[in-house]
Order: structure tokens, then C-alpha cells, then sequence
């Protein structure tokens, strides 16, 4: 008897401690509406709650997928507030996808990105992300029958896990990341960012910008456009329900005279945890096909 007890309690432990894991995006609604009539009353919503729509696009120019970026005070804050690489956290993403002829709605999860991002010291933000995550899920409530349920995990991952995450042995962790370039000065290194934005880079289309105020910090969200982009990896990863379409668009952060981007196999591993090593074999050039394409905009 004493046995099964045990055994009982260590079930329900185990239950709990999963059931406290974080996944990386929430589905938040799903309508029969168009995805055009949808983003719009989406972007009216969060615009209503004090959230910034910094950018928005169709992703690997699929029909069937579309994204809109945000960022808040609330963020701006936080990144404000611990500075350095945190500034990959100054924007979140809301994929709207027609799938099954029905139009769904799902953002990234504040919590498991926030733990990724700001790592050790997340709790010193957690007051902000807990603000920012009522004002999405009010915007989203006020756009259809919210249902907040998370997914993209089968199990997901605890937030000790998450500050320390990495996809496994001799994988990159959050500040392994890819230096792009260096210049002599943070305005130096911007400028060459904007200039490259204004000719244009083959493959590579800005989406959104977020100044840090009060810091050297610039994040710039990219859309890959080219062959080896999006619409080629895409279709390879994203093969679950619902799908994750707020992964996009990819990053780079100017920090000071550096500029960085976070490494693909850390930034696919944390958007896709459940990915096998025999799809990952399948992207296997991806990680340095993004480098590369996003290389340019500081060359």
C-alpha cells in the first residue's frame, strides 16, 4: 500500500511539474474570418492596449500566413533596465494562419521568451512581462473568443531550463552568438545598417526597428526572402498543428559597435524544442544560410 502511495504521489509530481513548463507561442483564437479581416481588427486591439505594431509581413510568401511584431514600454523597459543581449527581447510576434479553412491566432509566449532572453535575471522583469501579458490577452480577447492555450512543446520546458537553454550537447546557448560585424561606434554601426536597408540587400527585407531608449541598443527584425529563406526551411520544420508562424521574422541586434544575431542553431532549437535530430539534418546549412543572408546588411 505504502508502495502505491509513493508511487501516486510521485505520478502527480511529475503531472505538476510538467504542467508548470512554458511553451513558446499561445494560440490564442481561431475564426472562420479572413486573414486580412483578422489582422486588422488584431492591430486595432493591441493598439487600443497601449502595444506598439512596429511591423508587420507576409512570411515565405505564403498566401496562408501573416505576421504582425510588437513592443511595449513594458519591454522597452525591461531591455532598458539589464541591457546587453537582453535587447533580442525588445519585440514579440503574433502569427495569424489559415489552416484547415479556418483563420488561427497565436502569439509568443511573454514568459518562456522573456526566461530565454533575460535568463538569471528575468525575475527582476517579471512585474513587466506580467503587465504585457494582460494587455495581450485583453487585445486578444476583444478580437475573438480567446481560448490561451500554449503550445509548440509537447511537454514544454521548465523556466530554470529555459535560462539556460541549449538544444543539447555542443549546441550554442543564448550568448554564443554570431558577430556580424564590428565598427567604430555604435552610431557607425547603425548607420551602415540603415544605409544597407535603403539600397537594398538581395534576399533580406526589413520588417521592424525598436530603439532602446537611452541605450546603445537597436534590434532590427528581418524577413529572408531569398532561395535559401524562408519559404525553403519553413516547409521542413513548421510540420506541426498549429502552426508556428510567429517564429518569423529573424533578428539582428546592434549592441554598442557590434552588431550580432542570435545563432540559428539556438534560435530554431528554442522555437521548435520538439524538433528531432533527423529534421534538424534536414536544415543542417540553414543556421549559416541566415548568417550569411543577414551578413550583408553589415558588409
Amino acid at each position: 500500500m505504502r508502495a502505491i502511495v509513493i508511487f501516486a504521489f510521485l505520478i502527480i509530481s511529475i503531472q505538476w511539474g510538467i504542467s508548470q513548463n512554458l511553451k513558446p507561442y499561445i494560440l490564442a483564437f481561431e475564426t472562420s474570418e479572413s486573414i486580412s479581416a483578422v489582422k486588422a481588427q488584431v492591430e486595432k486591439n493591441l493598439e487600443q492596449n497601449d502595444i506598439k505594431v512596429i511591423g508587420q509581413y507576409q512570411p515565405a510568401s505564403d498566401k496562408n500566413r501573416w505576421i504582425i511584431v510588437i513592443s511595449s514600454s513594458e519591454l522597452e523597459n525591461a531591455v532598458s533596465s539589464i541591457g546587453g543581449l537582453t535587447g533580442f527581447a525588445a519585440a514579440l510576434r503574433i502569427g495569424i494562419t489559415r489552416e484547415n479553412g479556418k483563420t488561427l491566432v497565436s502569439y509568443t509566449n511573454p514568459s518562456y521568451w522573456g526566461n530565454a532572453y533575460f535568463r538569471a535575471n528575468y525575475s527582476k522583469v517579471t512585474s513587466k512581462y506580467n503587465a504585457l501579458n494582460t494587455k495581450i490577452q485583453n487585445a486578444m480577447k476583444n478580437s475573438g473568443s480567446y481560448v490561451g492555450t500554449p503550445f509548440g512543446s509537447k511537454k514544454g520546458i521548465s523556466a530554470s531550463d529555459l535560462q539556460k537553454y541549449h538544444y543539447m550537447m555542443g549546441m550554442p546557448y543564448f550568448d554564443d552568438t554570431v558577430e556580424l560585424g564590428s565598427f567604430d561606434s555604435y552610431q557607425a554601426a547603425v548607420a551602415k545598417v540603415q544605409s544597407s536597408i535603403v539600397n537594398g540587400v538581395p534576399g533580406v527585407k526589413m520588417v521592424y526597428k525598436v530603439k532602446i531608449p537611452g541605450k546603445n541598443l537597436t534590434l532590427y527584425g528581418f524577413g529572408l526572402n531569398g532561395e535559401e529563406g524562408e519559404k525553403q526551411f519553413m516547409p521542413i520544420i513548421d510540420i506541426g498543428n498549429p502552426k508556428h508562424t510567429a517564429f518569423l521574422p529573424y533578428e539582428i541586434l546592434v549592441k554598442d559597435n557590434e552588431v550580432h544575431m542570435l545563432h540559428g542553431r539556438f534560435r530554431i532549437a528554442l522555437s521548435f524544442p520538439d524538433l528531432t535530430m533527423m529534421t534538424f539534418s534536414k536544415i543542417m546549412s540553414t543556421p549559416g544560410n541566415i548568417e550569411d543572408a543577414l551578413g550583408q546588411v553589415v558588409k
